[in-house]
């Protein structure tokens, strides 16, 4: 196993980009389309991080399950005109990945958001940033938590699990990284609190990008440990 940090898998919503305006935005079109209620832009904290189904099974109520299928449709549609609306990237967020490329280490995303929204806000958000692997959610590959896409992107890199952290704002984040053998880094200005991250076993948690630069910069010495 290695023991120096060589690559920093990424999640994407909520812990690169701010995502949380533009995924509600859409749900709620999509909900108020098919009579149904909208919910405040708080909830979507607690729907989103399991990929675009399990939202529409959250946001629509089971009273209404017939009517998840055409939400879903409507939400991917709308979504896909308006998922630039307001999603940027958290402050300093480019500069860390910019040092850490700088420091050797190997770039990549594994979000649970479809693969093509997924390299789209890569693409138009963090322009320029040499990430080796950049992927969403795919057919026939399970979603986080299941280790199974984060162990494909570790064997693409050429990296052991044990030299990979994996950094994340959700419990999803933090069980992906138990489970492929990577060092969990749970950050805090996402969608869920500190808590969450500390009872699904963070290694550390990181309160600012700062922060989050410091300890992957001494995660070599952690690995070791």
């Amino acid at each position: 196993m290695s023991h120096s940090l060589r690559a920093a898998l990424f999640d994407l919503d909520g812990t690169l980009v701010d995502s949380l305006h533009d995924i509600g935005a859409a749900m709620n079109h999509a909900l108020s389309t098919h009579g149904l209620s909208p919910h405040p832009l708080a909830a979507y904290r607690h729907f989103v991080g399991e990929g675009a189904q399990v939202l529409v099974a959250r946001a629509v109520p089971e009273a209404h399950a017939h009517a998840r299928e055409p939400v879903l449709v409507t939400y991917r549609a709308f979504y896909a005109e308006h998922m630039l609306d307001h999603t940027r990237p958290f402050p300093g967020i480019l500069p860390l990945l910019e040092r850490l490329a700088g420091e050797g280490v190997k770039l990549a995303v594994l979000s649970n958001k479809p693969d093509a929204a997924t390299r789209r806000l890569v693409t138009e958000l963090l322009p320029g940033v040499r990430f080796a692997a950049v992927y969403g959610e795919r057919a026939g590959v399970p979603r986080k938590p299941d280790p199974t896409a984060a162990l494909g992107v570790a064997a693409e890199l050429g990296v052991e699990p044990g030299g990979c952290a994996f950094i994340g704002d959700t419990s999803v984040d933090m069980d992906t990284a138990r489970a492929a053998g990577m060092y969990g880094v749970g950050v805090t200005w996402g969608f869920r609190d500190e808590q969450e991250l500390r009872t699904h076993q963070a290694r550390v948690i990181a309160r600012s990008v700062e922060e989050l630069l410091q300890y992957l910069l001494a995660l070599p010495r952690a690995l070791a440990s």
